[in-house]
């Protein structure tokens, strides 16, 4: 089984924000950043 996704991420690393999808539908346009990764943002850790 072969699965696809993708990330866009626009900006610099603290102050940039990202979208994840993947083909199955689970994360559509989901965001993410480096204060939901490191921080308590809002978003996915991904």
């Amino acid at each position: 089984m072969k699965r696809k996704a993708s990330a866009e991420w626009q900006g610099g690393l603290k102050d940039g924000k990202g979208t994840i999808s993947t083909d199955s539908g689970v994360l559509s346009n989901t965001q993410y950043s480096f204060s939901a990764r490191f921080e308590d943002g809002i978003g996915t850790n991904p």
